[in-house]
């Protein structure tokens, strides 16, 4: 960078941090060419994850972050995020810096499709050619599938679904978009891994030799790449709300269409969503059983509250999860109220507090872990309070089964999200197996001793109860 270029970045840094009413007036007041010039100094303006590895903290140029010399990283920059993060300005913007510094760069542009790769990644709003600086003549060849840059440099196009393609090329770096749509996604990956093999001369040690920008999608590639990118802190997550570039009622809008499903959760929010192998609930199915939160229309005959205390005070959470039985005999999942890190007192004043929020007929709470000690604190919360204590003669994986059968029956609904309480579901294992985080899913336990009290009573394989 040269000193005019740090000038221009003093100053745009110093306007940057003006309130914003303050700076839309100050560079709208400007000559074109000037408001251009503020527009494309592209580090200023991109928010943190946007960013390379290494180059958010400093906000350095829009040139390769790092120091000279080194080799490239082996594990890929991955941004893992919702729909409208900016991962394509990102990617375009990250691509273009390269080639602005390196005329012999060769890279590699994959997409879903060659049409995706195309419409997005080179003539799209955000794309190659429209992040391009003025007096930028980038050329690109539709027939060939080529982007030339002023510099020398030149991209090339690919589609996941063809990794044949990728067999025989060599490439400096690559571009990855939405990879978890590849149809070809572990084949035309390691093809291309194999491929980006030319040296990077003046490259600095931390550059990656792939950017990956993609919306979740619980791909077994996907899951490789995350565990890579966290171990070499190569990682961005991020949510359409992160982008403050977004009109507000469009985020809005989106918020109140998705907000709480599993679409929302990944299009949105950008979260990794999946189930174990063998898992007794997928998201397909818990999507299937959703509903919208209003119990008061559904006329519910009972309502209770399953417990599952914590086994020790050291972290445990407490497993408090409302459900109901309307007269048709269809369950209800109403409310997860589960709580951690709490003390006996703690936990047993949630559970009181759920039970009047709920009007429960009664409490259910397993009684394992120091059965007096449970009834005891329930009691000192709320002397009233009407509890039952069910013993557990299985594992909690056994356990869930009979009620994993009944959201497959189509017997139980879930009356809203939660996020916590599915993915515990979604890591139950069929014979048994807990493949979650943690030591123990409560809030799935928890949920299942109110939906057997309300459902399976007395049948084969569901729990005793005993009075207090």
């Amino acid at each position: 960078m040269n000193r005019d270029e740090r000038a221009l970045k003093r100053t745009i840094g110093r306007v940057s941090q003006l309130p914003a009413a303050k700076r839309e007036r100050l560079v709208a007041s400007l000559p074109m060419t000037l408001r251009r010039t503020f527009a494309e100094f592209w580090p200023v303006w991109a928010h943190e994850g946007q960013l390379p590895p290494g180059a958010a903290a400093a906000r350095s140029a829009p040139t390769v972050a790092g120091a000279r010399g080194g080799a490239a990283s082996a594990a890929p920059w991955l941004i893992l995020a919702g729909r409208g993060f900016g991962k394509t300005r990102a990617g375009a913007e990250w691509v273009s810096a390269l080639a602005r510094a390196h005329g012999d760069l060769r890279i590699a542009l994959v997409g879903a499709t060659l049409e995706d790769a195309r419409k997005v990644m080179v003539t799209g709003r955000s794309g190659l050619l429209a992040v391009a600086r003025t007096g930028e003549a980038l050329r690109f060849a539709a027939t060939e599938g080529v982007v030339r840059f002023p510099s020398g440099a030149e991209a090339y196009l690919y589609s996941g679904a063809c990794p044949e393609k990728l067999r025989g090329p060599e490439h400096h770096v690559a571009w990855c978009d939405e990879i978890a749509k590849w149809r070809h996604g572990e084949a035309a990956w390691d093809n291309l891994s194999l491929g980006l093999r030319l040296a990077l001369p003046g490259v600095g040690a931390r550059v990656p030799r792939a950017l990956v920008t993609t919306t979740p999608n619980a791909t077994p590639l996907l899951r490789r790449l995350v565990r890579d990118a966290q171990a070499a802190g190569t990682l961005a997550r991020g949510r359409m709300q992160d982008n403050l570039n977004l009109p507000p009622g469009f985020v809005a809008a989106m918020e109140a269409a998705y907000r709480g499903t599993r679409q929302g959760r990944e299009e949105l929010d950008g979260e990794l969503l999946g189930e174990a192998a063998g898992a007794l609930w997928t998201r397909a199915l818990l999507e299937g059983c959703r509903v919208p939160g209003d119990d008061e229309a559904r006329g519910l005959k009972r309502i209770v509250i399953g417990v599952d205390p914590p086994a020790s005070a050291e972290g445990d959470a407490c497993g408090i999860v409302a459900c109901g039985v309307d007269a048709t005999g269809f369950g209800y999942v109403l409310g997860d109220h589960s709580a951690g890190g709490l003390s006996p007192e703690g936990w047993a004043s949630a559970v009181v507090a759920a039970a009047e929020a709920w009007g429960a007929d009664c409490v259910i709470v397993e009684r394992n872990q120091g059965g007096d000690m449970v009834k005891a604190v329930l009691r000192a919360a709320d002397a009233a309070l009407p509890v039952r204590t069910v013993f557990a003669r299985f594992g909690k994986g056994d356990r869930a089964e009979p009620v994993a059968m009944l959201f497959e029956a189509g017997r139980v609904r879930l009356a809203g999200s939660f996020p916590a309480l599915e993915d515990e579901l979604c890591a139950l294992v069929r014979g048994g197996g807990w493949a979650g985080p943690g030591r123990s899913p409560d809030r799935a336990d928890a949920m299942v001793w109110a939906l057997s009290e309300l459902l399976l009573g007395k049948e084969r394989g569901a729990p005793r109860v005993r009075g207090l």
